[in-house]
């Protein structure tokens, strides 16, 4: 140990050991059974001026500090060794923003190359459309994503050629052999062959859910590595594309993601041909819909290039990547990583520019969650700003109210100087006329943000005793503090491509 802590539980640690569990959320199993709490740290002075003396005594160099991500991938491996005993998945995606629903739900229609019309505009679809969940009693901003494919219409030509395709892998037909059909194309020399097998596998893809399922398979997945990274427009895009719809079925999402496609896309989506980059964010989002990949792909890099492609002039991407962003932070480390980027401050400017404002306001209160984001956006005056645009009236809409009082009351938890920010930006007067006129969610907030104005020392609310670790770690318990009363497409629906 460089430098030993004592944790709130007892036991000591190195401390870059304790930072990365506690920025990842995990508590290992310990061998008496217990699992240590990383909420707190204090430095043991005691422990490290005993490895100093032995070092000077013994002639032994001073230990070195661990790198942060060496460590960081030690810990993810001990992670999925002990995830049965871990709670992590609990926290990941259930453990965030409550009371939230009702956004326009996004229909991503299919690519303007090869096939498909491309809409001028997203829609705020029908409630049939739309499969809503309600949040778990104990998040603070909580819902549930569950991903959906939808039905879509086609011209009378496109439904006969995909009919054709589809009879083609029918039940008359071994889906081995039609798997060889493709691959002998996928994989040929010949780019117009590529071309070929890869448009073709975009068609049928997009035309029937049960063959994205059969032919999400680790050998057509491997032959797309190379078509993904190829320097042909054409061929990048459709291959691209193909990704974004296998990834729709729930079962595929973790096969694309292990099978070591994630890095193309974030390539892709860093300098790829226009189209190509809108369906990398696409297939980034999509994947981001499983819980389990969102570690993964903040890991392995997708944070810069989506918070770079917020400024796509590409309307489809700005709100996908949004969107992408949004799911990633449902997670600690993905969290405490944007907070890293210097991504407060670029989220603060566009929010103020009113650029895809609903979405940008979720992912503020995913980061508000954690200390080292309330830290960043209050010391970027996201206080006065949200206050603001609440005073002025320049949010479009009740969801976007909603998100905003529920940035304000993420930020409140538990400061002190959250406190004199809101009384010199007049935050009182404001949250009153919420009270009085506001949405039943956005009262809710208003209310308790006001009490914790007015409450000396450290608030508690809901009979929360659980402090500051159990709010940062991402995870509170059933009567724990309940942010939130924003609205979000509780599917976020991707159509195929």
């Amino acid at each position: 140990m460089a430098d030993p802590v004592v944790v709130s539980s007892g036991q000591t640690f190195e401390r870059v050991s304790a930072q990365v569990c506690r920025n990842l959320g995990f508590s290992p199993v310990l061998d008496d059974g217990s699992k240590p709490d990383f909420s707190t740290v204090i430095p043991n002075l005691a422990m490290k001026k005993t490895i100093l003396h032995w070092c000077e005594k013994s002639g032994a160099r001073n230990p070195q500090a661990p790198d942060y991500s060496s460590v960081e991938r030690r810990v993810g491996a001990l992670m999925e060794q002990e995830k049965p005993h871990t709670g992590f998945r609990d926290l990941s995606d259930r453990d965030l923003l409550e009371g939230v629903s009702d956004l326009p739900s996004m229909n991503f229609s299919h690519a303007a190359t090869e096939y498909g019309r491309r809409p001028e505009h997203f829609y705020t679809s029908s409630s049939e459309e739309s499969v809503f969940v309600g949040g778990s009693p104990g998040t603070p901003l909580p819902f549930t994503i569950r991903p959906v494919c939808y039905s879509f219409s086609s011209s009378s030509s496109e439904n006969v050629e995909n009919n054709a395709l589809i009879q083609a892998l029918g039940p008359n037909s071994s889906i081995g052999e039609e798997e060889n059909k493709f691959l002998a194309k996928l994989e040929s020399p010949d780019v117009l062959e590529q071309e070929e097998g890869i448009v073709s596998l975009r068609k049928v893809t997009k035309a029937d859910e049960n063959i994205r399922v059969s032919l999400c398979t680790p050998r057509i997945l491997s032959s797309l590595h190379s078509l993904v990274t190829s320097r042909y427009p054409k061929v990048q895009i459709n291959a691209v594309a193909s990704l974004v719809n296998l990834s729709l079925e729930k079962p595929n999402k973790l096969k694309i993601a292990r099978s070591g496609l994630v890095p193309h896309l974030i390539d892709a989506l860093k300098g790829g041909h226009t189209e190509t980059q809108e369906h990398a964010a696409e297939a980034l989002f999509s994947l981001a819909l499983e819980d389990e990949n969102r570690m993964a792909i903040g890991f392995l890099g997708a944070m810069p290039p989506l918070l770079y492609a917020l400024r796509s002039e590409n309307e489809r991407t700005r709100d996908v990547s949004a969107l992408c962003l949004y799911n990633l932070t449902m997670i600690q480390s993905n969290r405490v990583k944007l907070v890293k980027l210097g991504a407060v401050t670029t989220l603060l400017s566009m929010v103020k520019s009113r650029n895809s404002t609903n979405w940008l306001l979720l992912i503020l209160c995913n980061i508000a969650v954690c200390q080292e984001g309330r830290s960043a956006m209050l010391d970027a005056d996201a206080v006065g700003l949200l206050v603001g645009m609440l005073r002025e009236k320049e949010l479009d809409s009740e969801s976007a109210r909603e998100n905003c009082v529920a940035a304000l009351y993420a930020l409140s938890y538990g400061s002190m100087r959250f406190k004199g920010l809101a009384k010199e930006a007049g935050a009182m007067e404001v949250l009153r006329e919420i009270i009085e006129r506001g949405s039943e969610r956005a009262r809710e907030k208003a209310k308790k943000i006001l009490e914790r104005m007015r409450t000396r020392g450290r608030s508690v609310d809901d009979g929360d005793r659980g402090g500051e670790s159990s709010f940062v770690r991402g995870g509170l318990s059933s009567t724990g503090y309940r942010m939130g009363g924003g609205r979000i497409p509780s599917s976020a629906n991707t159509m195929p491509f």
